[in-house]
């Protein structure tokens, strides 16, 4: 299967081509999106992985109040979902995470809490003593309804050691998920693509997804990243990502992953509004959300914004006379008035 992906690597007419085909064969010409408020809690962490440009020892934590009124500013756009993330603090524990979940719940019972990667989730459980199914047992009785599936960068742990030594293992993100699975959160999942990894390390990574998501179903979605190379260490705006690598890695994407997970996303603070809808011509189909607050991306040197309204989405979908559709967090349509 490697070497059949290799090749399609190598053929990219044949891969676009298949990977539009498979996205309607999926999906149809329906793109999704998500009304979203997206709220970095803090930026201080303990992490020292070289692609991070969004760690600030002086940084900023959000106190509960603050977490409240972010949200609250945020109802009068319908949202309906609220996604949680933030750097790793010394002292944190399970507690401090559900205190923020059990806060959120209790005053916005009908929003959907997307939360906390799989490196916070190992983090509280580490540093509370505690497995990582307790863990997750105590997140979901706080209010924990899904969670994002990033932290993966690349699940090769050569390149692991290199980008982020002290970060979970490949076997380590695994356990996370698979287990948050088990337990009844879905997750989405990720790949951050573009800095030193080979094309080989891309595939594997892809297959490990799809056995992954063989054994348990738990993935809402695959979300391509394209490595943010400013203000790091790892890059220092040498490792760019081509426009060419970002179609064939969507495109390879919904190949390698088809039938098992249907929604390929694109994200359009990584990847640009122009792209992300150029991808969607590539396997893509859906947009992610509007976010109103993306703090990590553009710590990084993205500079496509912080928010992109539903109309902008719809005028880049219709742009490419596709159906947009607003859909909830785990994907089923929202119907509006």
């Amino acid at each position: 299967m490697m070497d059949d992906a290799l090749a399609l690597c190598n053929s990219p007419a044949l891969l676009f081509t298949l990977a539009d085909r498979l996205r309607e064969k999926a999906v149809g010409d329906t793109v999704t999106y998500v009304i979203n408020r997206n709220i970095n809690f803090t930026n201080r962490c303990i992490g020292t992985c070289r692609f991070c440009a969004f760690r600030n020892p002086e940084g900023y934590v959000l106190s509960i109040p603050e977490i409240l009124e972010k949200i609250r500013a945020s109802i009068k756009f319908d949202i309906t979902e609220v996604c949680i993330q933030g750097g790793l603090l010394p002292e944190w524990d399970v507690f401090n995470y559900c205190e923020i979940l059990e806060n959120i719940r209790a005053e916005f019972p009908h929003l959907h809490i997307h939360a906390f990667s799989p490196m916070e989730v190992f983090h509280a459980a580490r540093n509370g003593n505690m497995s990582i199914k307790e863990t997750l047992s105590q997140l979901r009785k706080s209010g924990l309804d899904s969670m994002p599936g990033t932290a993966a960068e690349i699940l090769v742990d050569r390149v692991r050691e290199e980008i982020c030594p002290e970060k979970l293992t490949t076997h380590e993100w695994i356990n996370v998920v698979r287990t948050a699975h088990r337990s009844g959160i879905p997750t989405t999942s990720t790949i951050m693509y573009g800095h030193i990894e080979t094309l080989e390390e891309r595939i594997e990574h892809l297959f490990i997804i799809r056995e992954i998501q063989k054994k348990t179903g738990g993935f809402t979605e695959f979300v391509p990243l394209p490595f943010m190379p400013y203000n790091n260490n790892l890059g220092n705006g040498k490792n760019i990502s081509t426009g060419i690598d970002d179609l064939k890695l969507h495109a390879l994407a919904r190949v390698v992953l088809y039938p098992h997970i249907r929604n390929i996303q694109a994200s359009w603070v990584k990847l640009g509004k122009k792209m992300a809808q150029s991808v969607l011509n590539f396997g893509a189909n859906d947009l992610g959300g509007t976010l109103m607050e993306e703090n990590i991306s553009r710590s990084a040197g993205a500079t496509n914004g912080e928010f992109m309204s539903v109309k902008e989405f719809k005028v880049l979908i219709n742009g490419i006379n596709r159906t947009p559709e607003q859909r909830d967090t785990l994907y089923k349509p929202v119907k509006r008035p």
